[in-house]
C-alpha cells in the first residue's frame, strides 16, 4: 500500500510543470479603433506582421508600452599586448 501511495505522489509530482513566462513582443494590435474600448494583441514582432493582422478587421498598431528589449551580452574586448 505504502509503495502504491508513493509511486502515486511521484506520477503526480512528475506531471506538475511550472507556469511559462510571460512573452513580450514589441507590437500591439488594438481592435476596434481609437479609443472604443476595442481589444488589444500585444503579440506581434514586428510591425508589418501587425499590419497584415488587423487589415480588413480595422483598428490599428501601437508599440506595446511595457515592452523592454532584451539587453544585449557585453562583448568583452580581448585584451592588447
Amino acid at each position: 500500500m505504502r509503495s502504491l501511495l508513493s509511486i502515486s505522489v511521484l506520477l503526480i509530482l512528475a506531471g506538475a510543470s511550472q507556469p511559462a513566462a510571460a512573452v513580450e513582443y514589441p507590437w500591439c494590435a488594438v481592435y476596434g479603433g481609437w479609443g472604443l474600448g476595442g481589444a488589444r494583441n500585444c503579440g506581434f514582432t514586428s510591425f508589418a506582421q501587425c499590419q497584415a493582422t488587423i487589415s480588413g478587421v480595422g483598428g490599428f498598431c501601437e508599440r506595446n508600452p511595457f515592452y523592454a528589449a532584451a539587453a544585449r551580452p557585453r562583448t568583452r574586448k580581448p585584451p592588447r599586448y
